[in-house]
Formats: C-alpha cells, sequence, structure tokens
C-alpha cells in the first residue's frame, strides 16, 4: 500500500517522539533508582548496626541451620556468644530486633540460601536482590500505568523509588516481598509469563503474609482464572509452609509457643512494636503505622484501640469483598480495587513504612483516573502523590528532625488532633487512601465493569 511522503515523515517523527520520552522516562528511573542504591549503601555504612534487620533474619536461619532454636531467646543469645557476634546493647529496639526472632518459619527457606554464606558476601547479594526486586516492580508499574497516563507514573514511582534507602539499607526482607508481589501481580493481570507470576506471588505471601494476603485475596475473589491462580500461589505456598514447619520443629519442637511468646514481648508498652505513644520508636522513619498509631493517641488501651481497628478495618473489608464478588472483571476495575486494599492492609494490623512500598500498585489505578479528567482524578494525584511522600524515607526523616523535640500534649482534643497529623501522618494518609480509593471502586457503575476474563 502507498502511503504519502508527508504521512510516513509524520508516523516517523511521531514515533521519534515517543521513544524519547519513553527513554527520558528509563532515565529518571533509573536516576531514582541511583539515589536509592546510592544513599542507602551510604546509610547502611554509617548508620549504628548497619543492615540490622538482615543481620536479624540471617543469625536467626544460621542458628537453625546448626541445629539451634532461633525462637527461643537463651538458645538464640548462646549462639550469638559462642559465634564471637556481638549482642546490640546501645538500645531496646535494636537488641529485641537481634534477640527476638518472630518470623514466620517459611522464612527460613528463602533466607538459608544466604546463610549458608559468609556475611560479606551474604549481605551484599541481599542488597542486590533487594534493589533489584525493587526497581524491577517500578518498571514494570510504569510500563502498564504508561498505557494510561505515563508523566504521573513516572512521577509517582520516581518518588517512591527514591525513596527506599531504609527498606535497603536495613536489609528488611519487605524490599523483596514487595518486589515479588508487585511481579505476581503485573503477570497475572497481564497474563505473561504466568508460571513466574504463581512463584513469585507464592513466595511473597509465605514470607510476609500479613503483606501481601489482601492482594492475593483479591484475585481468589475476582474469580475465572484469577481464582485459579490465586489457588495455584496458595498451594505453593502450602507446600513451602508443610517444608518450614517440619524442618523447625524438628530442630526446635517448641517454636510456636515461643514465637508467641516474642511477639507478645514486642507488643509490650514501650516496646519495639507498640502502636502507643509510648513507643520507643516515637516518631522516627522505622515507627509503627497501623491505624492502632492513630486510636491510641485518643485512648491507650489495647483493649479499645484493637478492636476499633479490627471492627473499622473489617467494615472496609467486607464492602471491598462484597463489591469484587458482585462485579464483572475488567483491567481497569482490578487496578482500583488493589489501589484500595494495598493502603487498608497496612492499617489492619503491624506494619512499619517500608512494608507501605506496596503502594506501588497504587500507581496504575491514580494513572487510570487522572487519564479520565475531572475533580476525581485531581484528587487521585493528590492523595497518591500525599501517599507516596509521607511514607517515604527522605521526608520521613526530615520530619522526624523537625520533630524530635516537640512536646504536644496530648491531654486534649487539640492537643491529640496535632500529634496525629504530625507524628502519625503515615497512619493518617493510609487511611485517607483507603477511603478514597474503596469510593472510587463503589461508585463505579456496573456498566464500567466490561467483562475480560481470559480464556485458558
Amino acid at each position: 500500500m502507498y502511503y504519502p511522503r508527508s504521512s510516513h515523515a509524520s508516523w516517523q517523527k511521531e514515533r521519534l517522539s515517543v521513544t524519547r520520552v519513553r527513554l527520558g522516562g528509563l532515565l529518571l528511573l533509573l536516576l531514582s533508582a541511583g539515589i536509592l542504591v546510592g544513599w542507602g549503601s551510604v546509610m547502611e555504612r554509617t548508620a549504628i548496626g548497619g543492615m540490622g534487620d538482615f543481620k536479624g533474619v540471617y543469625y536467626g536461619t544460621r542458628c537453625l541451620l546448626e541445629h539451634c532454636d532461633p525462637y527461643s531467646v537463651s538458645e538464640l543469645e548462646s549462639f550469638y556468644r559462642a559465634n564471637g557476634w556481638k549482642i546490640p546493647t546501645e538500645s531496646l529496639p535494636r537488641r529485641q530486633g537481634a534477640t527476638l526472632y518472630v518470623n514466620m518459619a517459611t522464612s527460613f527457606l528463602f533466607i538459608a540460601p544466604f546463610a549458608m554464606q559468609p556475611w560479606g558476601s551474604a549481605h551484599v547479594l541481599q542488597r542486590i536482590v533487594t534493589a533489584g526486586s525493587l526497581i524491577l516492580a517500578g518498571f514494570l508499574m510504569w510500563n502498564l500505568g504508561s498505557s494510561y497516563a505515563p508523566d504521573v507514573s513516572l512521577f509517582l514511582i520516581c518518588i517512591l523509588l527514591a525513596n527506599c534507602e531504609i527498606v535497603y539499607a536495613s536489609g528488611n526482607p519487605a524490599g523483596i516481598v514487595v518486589g515479588l508481589c508487585v511481579v505476581g501481580a503485573w503477570c497475572f493481570l497481564k497474563g505473561r509469563f504466568v508460571p513466574v507470576g504463581v512463584l513469585c506471588m507464592a513466595a511473597s505471601l509465605a514470607i510476609k503474609p500479613h503483606d501481601v494476603g489482601f492482594v492475593w485475596l483479591f484475585f481468589l475473589l475476582a474469580g475465572g482464572v484469577y481464582r485459579k491462580r490465586a489457588l495455584q500461589a496458595a498451594a505453593v505456598t502450602a507446600v513451602m509452609g508443610l517444608v518450614a514447619v517440619l524442618w523447625v520443629s524438628h530442630v526446635a519442637p517448641r517454636w510456636m509457643p515461643e514465637q508467641r511468646a516474642n511477639l507478645v514481648t514486642i507488643t509490650n508498652p514501650g516496646s519495639i512494636n507498640d502502636p502507643g505513644p509510648a513507643n520507643v520508636h516515637g516518631t522516627d522513619p522505622n515507627t509503627v503505622i497501623g491505624l492502632q498509631t492513630i486510636l491510641s493517641v485518643f485512648r491507650n488501651d489495647s483493649r479499645i484501640y484493637n478492636p476499633v481497628t479490627y471492627f473499622v478495618c473489617g467494615a472496609l473489608l467486607l464492602l471491598w469483598s462484597a463489591r469484587t464478588l458482585r462485579s464483572r472483571f475488567s483491567p481497569t476495575s482490578a487496578w482500583i480495587a488493589l489501589a484500595a486494599v494495598v493502603p487498608l492492609t497496612m492499617l489492619v494490623t503491624y506494619h512499619r513504612p517500608y512494608d507501605a512500598k506496596l503502594l506501588l500498585l497504587t500507581v496504575p489505578a491514580c494513572a487510570i483516573l487522572w487519564a479520565e479528567g475531572g475533580l476525581v482524578g485531581w484528587i487521585a494525584l493528590l492523595a497518591s502523590t500525599a501517599g507516596m511522600v509521607l511514607t517515604g524515607d527522605i521526608p520521613l526523616v526530615i520530619l522526624f528532625i523537625l520533630t524530635e523535640h516537640m512536646h504536644i500534649s496530648t491531654s486534649g482534643i487539640f492537643g491529640q488532633m496535632v500529634t496525629v497529623v504530625l507524628m502519625r501522618s503515615v497512619s493518617l494518609i493510609l487511611f485517607v487512601l483507603t477511603i478514597f480509593y474503596l469510593w472510587v471502586y463503589m461508585r463505579r457503575t456496573r456498566d464500567e465493569m466490561i467483562p475480560a476474563l481470559p480464556h485458558e
């Protein structure tokens, strides 16, 4: 077929423009990744007890590999001493993080390949895997969000990637879990590399089910082939869990009650996971971010703020689940559903800002709403931007420096509200994001839910 010369030239010019835009976006993503790796490496080298989170799981797994019970505080401390490793004593959080092992038994399967190596090579490999998984997750969300609003998607992802230094420097498994979960969700919804997606979703579910559980639940409720993928991931996770439980039970027969005791200890008032005002972390960038942290400002009683949290989050989850079950699937509705349930995940129980990097899964929903235009699009952009900024590591460090020496009385409602806004900003923005995206999800008409179930 013959094309006029002017038409062909215009097509080439447009193609060149698109290529330049994509290249520019890729360079910005790489720049954000460079900030993550560069500044994160500086933090890891200069902070007291660098890679403290990874040291905890590394030494705990080494303990298990050498037939020692990592869930027993006395055995783990003895293992530290026998191998010449110093138990942190400079602060209660670091000591509890090192000696109170609370991770899921299935996590040993994934940490074991690192723990079989000397610390020097193990921590380098862990940093490579963490950075690689986060960068890959960011690239996939940019690739998908670019179909709707490339500039908005790039803007949000760059903010998030440039603020992952703490999870990178501490070596917390959350960095890998977030990457695996995002890759799994992308594979499921794009219908590509599905076996890889099943393995990624299963692995992330096995390591941190309280991070990934609601994302997995969406695919289970979505029905059709997505339910099949969710069940496949659950089956793989179950096999991993069985292997892990048999292994740990053989070495440490009392590991279950010991783990429960450790969990109780670290949630006591003033301990590392206490959501109340007495939390030893106070307002630092590594603070707890569940809804309990807001409610405890008004009534610092776990017998009140825990049930209220479960009731509020349970009601929101019930609405979301009912909407998902009654809706016909479409890619648009799927991303909005995930955008509603991801911040809700962070509110139900114990999480920290590094778990909130799962907000990567909200980027496509924001891009979709921005592309649709109107007031809702602007609210989506502002709320999502606030979410990325307020959960970001650098802004949290700045906020900590500004508020470190502030003493705000919580005896009155004004002081309580100021405390929530300044000291509990992460939990507050997660609650706002949950309500907003759930509202959008609930109000979209059935006509918008275009049947699009893929066939086997």
